[in-house]
């Protein structure tokens, strides 16, 4: 069974080094969205809608020659994965999604994306992450979270076209986009899912709200204790074996 891996922001798809070699179905396909260690097509806006229809183009490739995939997404490819399983159920064998909770009817936008939603203090933010250059910037993702390794690996992709692809992304989610994201919900259960919550990611919402639009959209539960946002890089096996149970069952 082909499992497709969709990572978020800023990152490529190096987030998922330590996790692949645990995983126990394969092949793995790992897709970068536009603009995050892949190119942006002419014409591309970069927002949520326009992130879901290449999703789906994607898999559709893989599909028509493998057959439906096991969807895992992490942060912005989790929103995407859940969007998926609404929209094309027939395109999947099962999806995973780590941020639910940006879904919930309640959902506030944390700080940081609060500030890329502002026209000028957005630029003015990435301007300066793009400044530092990259050993600077693996050194900030490292005191967030991320595995040093895999930050030096990440970092080294983040440039304008990723910063310019953030500011067109968030500012295409102000609320109350993803709460109309999040009516469709119980669309998705049509699909066997599963909401992995790290239970120290504060960037997902509470834990509760979370639960909660998981149960909307029928996903089993696992939490994460003690991992945050890069639960992939800071325990790639525990995470692993959460996906690995998940698709045995």
């Amino acid at each position: 069974m082909t499992v497709v891996l969709v990572h978020g922001v800023p990152e490529t798809a190096a987030v998922w080094d330590l996790l692949v070699p645990h995983l126990s179905r394969g092949p793995v396909v790992r897709l970068s969205p536009p603009g995050f260690g892949a190119p942006v097509p002419v014409g591309f806006g970069a927002t949520v809608d326009e992130y879901r229809d290449w999703l789906i183009g994607e898999l559709e490739a893989i599909v028509a020659a493998k057959g439906p995939v096991d969807l895992v997404g992490h942060d912005w490819g989790g929103v995407l994965a859940v969007t998926v399983a609404m929209r094309r159920p027939d395109l999947l064998h099962s999806w995973v999604s780590d941020v639910l909770g940006l879904l919930h009817q309640n959902y506030v936008w944390h700080a940081r994306a609060q500030t890329w939603q502002q026209e000028g203090a957005g630029e003015e933010l990435l301007a300066r992450w793009l400044a530092v250059g990259p050993e600077a910037f693996a050194g900030q993702l490292s005191a967030i979270g991320m595995d040093p390794r895999v930050a030096q690996r990440v970092a080294v992709g983040f440039d304008e076209a990723m910063a310019d692809s953030i500011l067109r992304l968030y500012r295409s989610a102000v609320q109350p986009a993803m709460a109309k994201l999040g009516a469709d919900l119980p669309k998705a259960a049509v699909v066997p899912g599963l909401a992995l919550i790290p239970t120290q990611d504060h960037m997902a919402g509470p834990v509760g709200d979370v639960q909660s639009a998981a149960a909307s959209a029928g996903a089993r539960i696992v939490l994460l204790n003690g991992v945050g946002h890069w639960w992939m890089t800071q325990d790639p096996e525990r995470g692993a074996a959460a996906l690995n149970r998940f698709w045995e069952n």
